[in-house]
């Protein structure tokens, strides 16, 4: 297919301000796998022919039976180890999807609330830029601070934008940042950093505000109950 569209979810992250032995994504969110909610939207959208699945070396057994097989998840083709840093983790993704992908969506796994209208909406910006993301506009004032932490400078909420996941890219162009970056040896805290500094502009898709990721216990409270609000709205 010459736009499918194949996901890489980072999952080796160890999540130590959960305050918890069990990584983030395993945690269970209304007795399901943290995971496993973004997974299922995965499934369902029919453009996603492949899922690669990142998760700590030590885990992998874990995850191919109480997720990826209890689940019974059929787009997920296997489950690489991942590397010290997430950046090193994509890229084992990457390097296991083959040169038949035209785009691939990096997703944090640790992000529960992802709905197939938002993935829907990126992978058709995807196509026309050749890279989107998410992305939602501050709701408080920001401001730059020192090293002394006096204010130096406030910032236009109005341009600022926090970012998200999946971040969607053409497959190859992505490669082709990562393999120069490391050349560089730079590193980056999301995709889209690597996309702009090596090939290009990175189209702003409006993210939504439960889309949010797992990363403090009252996440996981703040998820449930969007969660049981999805459900409720659905009328379940």
């Amino acid at each position: 297919m010459d736009d499918n569209l194949r996901v890489v979810v980072a999952a080796a992250g160890t999540g130590s301000r959960m305050g918890s032995r069990i990584n983030k994504q395993y945690l269970l969110l209304n007795n399901r796998p943290v995971l496993a909610y973004s997974l299922d939207v995965f499934e369902q959208y029919d453009p996603i022919d492949e899922v690669v699945i990142v998760a700590k070396s030590s885990e992998i057994g874990f995850c191919e039976q109480e997720i990826v097989g209890k689940y019974n998840y059929r787009k997920v083709s296997r489950v690489v180890a991942g590397g010290s840093e997430r950046q090193d983790s994509v890229w084992a993704g990457l390097n296991y999807l083959d040169e038949h992908t035209a785009y691939v969506a990096v997703h944090d796994g640790a992000r529960p609330l992802l709905s197939l209208e938002l993935l829907d909406s990126l992978f058709r910006e995807a196509r026309q830029w050749g890279a989107a993301i998410p992305g939602v506009l501050a709701r408080d004032t920001l401001k730059m601070m020192d090293r002394d932490s006096f204010v130096r400078h406030t910032l236009d909420r109005t341009s600022v934008i926090a970012v998200q996941t999946p971040q969607i890219f053409q497959y190859t162009e992505l490669k082709k940042a990562y393999e120069e970056a490391y050349q560089d040896n730079f590193q980056a805290t999301d995709d889209a950093s690597l996309f702009e500094r090596y090939i290009g502009r990175v189209k702003v898709v409006a993210g939504q505000y439960d889309n949010l990721k797992i990363t403090t216990p009252e996440d996981t409270i703040i998820a449930e109950g969007l969660l049981q609000a999805r459900r409720h709205n659905k009328g379940e």
